[in-house]
């Protein structure tokens, strides 16, 4: 993490190709031993500043000199046409909240050469903290910026199952023939996947890893195979599981020894073929008649006039 500085140490996870690699220390030293242009996708959830085991700052001023830091070395290494994806929550303070996309947004323009915005992905997830003084949050933002006008765009690649598959035409020349892509429709910018909890088949030893599914979806989307995807705060490298079940090469960097041993673990899985992940497949819906759907009876009706 890029927070405190501590010796760095390369932990290999390869199959013979170079096709990842972890450095357990610091991202910067990672970032500056990386030749200009040389990844296609940078996806990363940096620390949100709020005192975690993981992380030193708590603030939002240690956020933003992070970044300052940071995002110069991200473009570097950035090809021309590649992305960069930044997935972020909020900072919350006695129930006051920041939310970091927009710090995220506004250190990007900073830069000489600000990357491009094409998509503010809303995350959205059904579990999380019940709060009492305001409403519970069930969503985060994912940043999708790229270098310059031209890029990788693979839409087919992430297609999601139409919600009337069979629908046809009624009228005009295409009457009596599908309405929609055969092979289903944009995912748009509003994701349901879920989170990884305790009972999550991901579940490591982080407690805020983010889902495989969320970040494949941006690795088939916006890289092409054997490109090369960057997380610089791998924490338990779900990046990079993601990146090598695409067929992608990945290069990553994880400071907590704990994170960076179950990273290098889950790698070494995901290239023998064996790593559990979560599929990519919509929440399932409970049966409306079933106990749990049902409402119960103390609940207030309510009327709209």
């Amino acid at each position: 993490m890029l927070y405190r500085r501590a010796p760095s140490a390369w932990s290999h996870v390869a199959d013979g190709r170079g096709t990842a690699a972890l450095l357990h220390g610091d991202c910067m030293d990672l970032l500056r031993s990386l030749p200009d242009g040389s990844v296609g996708l940078v996806v990363t959830s940096p620390p949100y500043c709020m005192g975690k085991e993981y992380e030193e700052g708590n603030d939002v001023a240690d956020f933003k000199r992070a970044h300052a830091e940071v995002l110069p070395e991200i473009m570097r290494v950035v090809r021309p046409g590649g992305s960069i994806c930044w997935q972020v929550g909020y900072h919350v303070d006695r129930n006051s909240l920041i939310p970091l996309d927009y710090l995220v947004f506004d250190a990007m323009r900073a830069l000489p050469a600000p990357p491009v915005l094409r998509n503010r992905i809303v995350w959205t997830f059904g579990h999380g903290h019940h709060c009492e003084k305001r409403f519970s949050g069930r969503h985060e933002t994912a940043l999708w910026f790229t270098k310059g006008d031209k890029y990788t765009f693979n839409l087919d690649a992430v297609r999601v199952p139409q919600k009337y598959p069979g629908k046809t035409a009624n009228r005009g020349p295409s009457k009596g023939q599908p309405s929609g892509n055969p092979l289903g429709k944009n995912p748009a910018d509003v994701w349901d996947i879920p989170n990884v909890k305790a009972n999550h088949v991901e579940k490591s030893v982080h407690p805020c890893q983010f889902p495989v599914a969320l970040v494949r979806r941006f690795v088939a989307a916006l890289t092409n195979p054997d490109d090369i995807v960057l997380d610089p705060y791998a924490g338990v490298a779900s990046s990079g599981v993601a990146a090598l079940l695409e067929g992608r090469r990945f290069i990553g960097a994880e400071l907590e020894r704990a994170y960076a041993e179950a990273a290098a673990s889950r790698l070494r899985d995901a290239l023998a073929g064996n790593v559990k992940v979560r599929s990519d497949q919509p929440v399932a819906a409970p049966n409306p008649r079933s106990k749990v759907a049902t409402r119960p009876h103390h609940f207030r009706e309510f009327h709209h006039s």
